[in-house]
């Protein structure tokens, strides 16, 4: 069986590290698997195309100039021509519109679209309209999480009986001892902190989706009950300077660490002691499984999909969105009980293990190709 998956690429994030390792998997299962990526013309992406490389996976590079670009479908139909899929798989708007325009015109038999986030511009009605014709014409889709089925059924008007669920698989040989006490020691060094500083993380793009001000607000509150504790942020996005500002308003500047965007964020999460997602909403939030093969106490919102990765009470804890009081009391919990934090730590490792491993998501995805495969 030969796929070929599409998607738009401005950065590797979680949906590309999703695609790398769901296609190297399926590639050691036997499925001849290739990505196409569209890129914008200032945005090449050498770096994904390095990494599917590394992992010997067949990519190729398809330009798109801008948004409404239907020139691009001819290329990508240049290039299913030569890749010969038996299946056309797509992730995300762009691809999902111009793969299914694309894949269409070079006569595939079998498409399928991935749903990686209820993302609220889907609920704009010309885009309801046209997510329910592709629906309605599309062979099946798959779903990240139970709560993405959900929100495409109802949302995008599609049938029950045509989407799968198939939650992420996090490859669970990334996790080492070394790594994580390296990873420990060196973020410490780096931000010149003493090498037992507790680290509370987050690793996001600095977005309305991801709630951070409802992180720092809660940590000008724990900063005055343990004021040697530091919030390390990685990420970047729009909303850099505005929370930069609301962080110097709180007072909290001083413990408060603005990396940017990392490219070694999965081992950077190795340092940290608890890890943030106060999400106002979140498709999945791969960023989770990362945390648990650190074995790191999750405090997240109760939203979307992350109650079917985070076990309250278990692997951590879960707390209504915006809720800066809930926040405070989880951080306190954990601040005060270190032992609580390493066996959380551990149970999340459990469960990653046991849940969300690598190898039941590619099997997952084979079952629904070949039940979908006309």
């Amino acid at each position: 069986m030969r796929v070929a998956h599409i998607i738009k690429v401005t950065r590797i994030s979680g949906a590309e590290r999703h695609l790398l390792v769901l296609l190297r998997g399926l590639r050691e299962q036997g499925i001849d698997a290739h990505l196409i990526i569209l890129t914008q013309s200032d945005v090449p992406m050498d770096n994904m195309i390095a990494e599917a490389q590394k992992r010997d996976i067949p990519i190729h590079r398809v330009t798109i100039y801008r948004h409404y670009d239907l020139t691009v479908v001819w290329r990508i139909r240049s290039t299913l021509h030569k890749i010969q899929p038996d299946i056309v798989h797509t992730h995300l708007i762009h691809a999902d519109l111009y793969g299914w325009l694309g894949a269409k015109v070079a006569g595939a038999k079998t498409v399928l679209a991935s749903r990686h986030n209820d993302d609220n511009f889907r609920y704009h009605p010309l885009i309801q309209r046209v997510s329910r014709v592709m629906w309605w014409l599309s062979d099946g889709g798959i779903a990240i999480s139970n709560s993405i089925k959900r929100f495409v059924v109802e949302v995008e008007g599609a049938r029950d009986d045509k989407v799968d669920v198939v939650h992420y698989g996090m490859d669970y040989r990334w996790t080492d001892d070394d790594v994580l006490t390296s990873a420990y020691k060196g973020l410490r060094e780096e931000l010149d902190l003493h090498p037992d500083t507790v680290i509370l993380g987050m690793v996001n793009r600095l977005v309305e989706q991801k709630g951070i001000p409802y992180a720092l607000r809660a940590f000008q509150q724990i900063m005055t009950e343990f004021p040697q504790v530091h919030l390390v942020i990685a990420g970047d996005g729009d909303g850099a300077d505005a929370l930069k500002s609301q962080a110097n308003e709180l007072g909290i500047s001083s413990n408060v660490h603005w990396l940017g965007w990392r490219n070694d964020a999965q081992t950077l999460m190795g340092a940290f002691d608890i890890f943030l997602l106060p999400s106002l909403w979140e498709g999945f939030g791969l960023v989770l499984l990362e945390a648990m093969s650190r074995r790191i106490p999750i405090i997240a919102s109760s939203v979307s999909a992350i109650p079917e990765v985070v076990a309250h009470g278990e692997n951590g804890f879960l707390i209504p969105p915006r809720d800066v009081d809930g926040l405070v009391d989880a951080v306190r919990i954990l601040l005060n009980d270190r032992s609580l934090r390493k066996y959380m730590g551990l149970l999340g490792d459990v469960r990653l293990e046991t849940v969300f491993h690598v190898q039941q998501m590619v099997n997952a995805t084979i079952v629904v190709y070949e039940k979908r495969l006309k």
